[in-house]
């Protein structure tokens, strides 16, 4: 077949969203590896944290959250009504990770010895914990992926051996994924003298874990909305509607112990003085816990998928806007409010987004990600690569 016939010349304003951002990250990237990480960023010695921690990786990792809460609500405790989403969750959570990976690799000052954690060991460092985890549970996601392209190229053996270890993987995957959240937290536990009070706490590891859990459902949730939007596919409505109700209750615990630090802590100064700290604590807690928690209790929002939408996009803002209040407003005052994110730093982010946006557009294409029986239309415009139209694996 011609294979002009799957190229179409009419760039949609997405498609064109998705080649600006691209351009400009490639060329970010040009000025990071070859004039380095000072060229690159606003970090310095006082403030070596920046966006790339902050968003590339730290929320990254908790974006990603999703794959192990659906696999193990699956595998280890047989909810089986929740195996139609598995796959795009399981897709989304290792996309998640190499992403988190990949934009590691600009943040790092000598990226070429990311390996060395591999034989360089040092067990009293919380990042030798997290950086390990990551890597098994990145491993962990591959494996639970490959199904779907063990099924694409017919490979009976490979697909038989998988399918025999998938619950010791599974359960691997929920051990490793709760060890590395809660991790993540117990790293900012070494700043008590540098952190705002407002965000800083002994409980930030199960605050961390916490959020994660909660987040997870309400990305796949998003997840579900915007691909049965792309690919004019029916929304599982009833099983994100049993996930809406895990979130809420994941944000009423989240809600409490942040609570209970204000209260423990005596932060009620800080809570109410009107600074820039405090309005994005308020948002933090206004609009991305307490707003999506009371909308995902309301059973009609439940009911309607462009609620539960909204509700689980706020809630996914919440948890971003929290690791960046976390990984760098809580430091400002601290350092003297010297660092603001330079636009190469920006430009380089929104590229790793893009790339998962693509990533996912292209798997879900050429693999079968969704259950068979349902129809694979040709995507509406205002994708991001509509331009592209290739057959999806259950056509072929």
């Amino acid at each position: 077949m011609n294979p002009i016939h799957y190229i179409k010349t009419k760039l949609t304003f997405w498609s064109a969203v998705f080649w600006i951002i691209m351009a400009v990250g490639l060329y970010a990237t040009v000025i990071r590896f070859a004039f380095g990480i000072g060229a690159a960023t606003n970090l310095s010695d006082i403030s070596p944290w920046g966006l790339w921690v902050a968003f590339d990786v730290v929320c990254g990792v908790a974006l990603a959250a999703g794959g192990f809460v659906v696999a193990g609500s699956v595998y280890l405790f047989n909810l089986e009504k929740y195996r139609p989403i598995l796959r795009p969750s399981v897709l989304t959570a290792f996309l998640g990770y190499v992403l988190v990976i990949f934009g590691l690799m600009y943040d790092l000052g000598k990226p070429w010895n990311v390996w060395h954690p591999i034989i360089m060991w040092n067990g009293r460092s919380v990042m030798f914990e997290v950086g390990w985890c990551v890597m098994l549970y990145t491993t962990v996601l591959a494996l639970e992926f490959s199904p779907a392209i063990f099924e694409r190229f017919n490979m009976k053996l490979p697909l038989k051996i998988i399918h025999a270890i998938t619950i010791p993987l599974v359960l691997i995957g929920v051990i490793l994924s709760t060890l590395h959240q809660s991790s993540l937290g117990s790293l900012f536990l070494i700043f008590p003298e540098k952190m705002y009070p407002l965000w800083y706490s002994s409980t930030l590891p199960y605050l961390f874990f916490i959020s994660a859990v909660s987040v997870g459902p309400a990305m796949v949730i998003v997840e579900s909305y915007l691909s049965s939007r792309a690919f004019n596919r029916e929304i599982e409505l009833p099983i994100l509607s049993q996930l809406a109700k895990v979130t809420a209750i994941a944000l009423a615990v989240y809600l409490v112990l942040k609570v209970e630090d204000v209260v423990n802590l005596k932060l009620w100064s800080y809570v109410f003085t009107l600074n820039s700290e405090a309005v994005l604590y308020w948002m933090e807690i206004g609009l991305g816990v307490v707003v999506p928690m009371v909308m995902f209790f309301s059973p009609r929002i439940r009911r309607d998928k462009k609620w539960l939408f909204v509700a689980g996009l706020m809630t996914v803002l919440g948890v971003v806007l929290n690791r960046l209040n976390v990984a760098i407003t809580a430091f400002e005052r601290y350092v003297n409010g010297v660092y603001f994110p330079k636009w190469t730093e920006i430009a380089v982010s929104l590229m790793i987004v893009a790339l998962g946006f693509l990533a996912f557009r292209l798997a879900v294409k050429y693999l079968p990600i969704f259950p068979a029986h349902e129809e694979h239309a040709r995507p509406a415009g205002g994708d991001v690569v509509s331009f592209i139209d290739v057959p999806t694996a259950a056509h072929n």
